[in-house]
């Protein structure tokens, strides 16, 4: 059975493991506002709303919205998924074809505890990971902010970038979806079992936080390997590299450029010295790796470092709150993982 381990932090080998620390101690200490790249066109079938949650899942108000529109969940799109304990702005869709929306939706949903900030039309479904990136606002407290070392790890995490790690919300409670996907490889993945994928993206995510802790115990999270496939800072564009160059260290340095790791799948390996790394991750974890390729999931590739896009920090009394926004998919509990120690 696999456990989680505690993974390779970027900034411990200058300053330390850091100090113990809190967030959330309430929902408003955990701000998310989703962002889009595009404008809704204001016609068509689908009501797409733009709404405020307090303590609810995204999946919490796609029922409460089936219910309320007389649709079934497929009919409701959203485009990521949003903490339980967090105040969040995000938007979905409702196919409602021919049809307005129910008439007092709006007062209907406030009852419920979810906010509508903004309705418009648009005629096509809100599809899974079109948001362009994710604004948070978080308010932290404890030892580690009071540390001589924290304004300096929060320096170097503008400059440097942070491991892109996929935070622990993803493995769930004591790490039991990862020992659920584990049994489900291990005795061939079927659809039925899995109908949301989910296990399936716990592996994948559990084997590219192994491969990223690696390259940081190695010192080459950031810097680009004979072999690697290389991801253009705030695009999903990749390409591969026979051999590094000063002008791709330079790119890497000024986070133009990021090393990826394998989302695992069926697909073709690494080369190079990058290859190393994906080899070692089969010797380690055959059963998930097998597994992963059995199932049929394509391979594809992450940036193992992401930029804090637009970083602030403000001192509150005993607090101190940070705003960034990071890329779709990366993880802000990760930027939190380097600051301090969570109790």
């Amino acid at each position: 059975m696999i456990n989680l381990p505690e993974w390779q932090r970027s900034l411990d080998a200058q300053f330390g493991p850091p100090k113990p620390g809190q967030y959330r101690a309430q929902p408003e200490d955990f701000w998310v506002d989703e962002q889009l790249d595009f404008t809704p066109e204001k016609h068509g079938e689908h009501l797409w709303l733009r709404v405020e949650k307090r303590n609810q899942t995204t999946l919490d108000v796609v029922k409460i919205l089936s219910r309320i529109c007389g649709v079934t969940p497929r009919d409701i799109g959203y485009s990521g998924m949003k903490d339980r304990i967090a105040v969040t702005r995000q938007w979905l869709s409702v196919h409602l074809p021919g049809r307005d929306a129910p008439a007092g939706l709006e007062q209907l949903l406030n009852e419920l505890g979810v906010t509508v900030v903004e309705q418009v039309r648009h005629p096509r479904k809100l599809k899974r990971g079109v948001h362009r990136t994710n604004r948070f606002v978080l308010r932290i407290s404890g030892a580690a902010i009071n540390g001589d070392d924290f304004i300096h790890r929060w320096e170097m995490l503008c400059q440097q970038g942070v491991p892109n790690y996929f935070g622990p919300q993803r493995f769930g409670h004591e790490g039991r979806n990862l020992q659920r996907a584990e049994a489900v490889l291990n005795r061939g993945w079927r659809k039925r079992d899995d109908r949301q994928g989910m296990m399936l993206s716990t592996a994948r995510s559990f084997l590219f936080n192994e491969l990223l802790s690696a390259r940081l115990a190695d010192g080459t999270w950031c810097q680009p390997l004979p072999g690697d496939t290389l991801m253009l800072d705030g695009t999903q564009s990749v390409f591969n590299v026979d051999a590094t160059d000063a002008t791709l260290v330079a790119r890497a340095a000024v986070l133009d450029v990021h090393p990826t790791g394998v989302l695992w799948g069926v697909g073709e390996s690494s080369q190079g010295d990058a290859a190393a790394y994906e080899a070692q991750l089969l010797k380690q974890h055959p059963v998930l790796c097998g597994g992963l390729e059995r199932s049929g999931v394509k391979q594809s590739r992450r940036a193992l470092r992401m930029r804090l896009l637009e970083p602030q920090l403000a001192w509150e009394s005993d607090t101190v709150q940070l705003s960034f926004a990071l890329p779709r998919g990366s993880f802000a509990t990760a930027v939190l993982g380097e600051l301090m120690l969570v109790n």
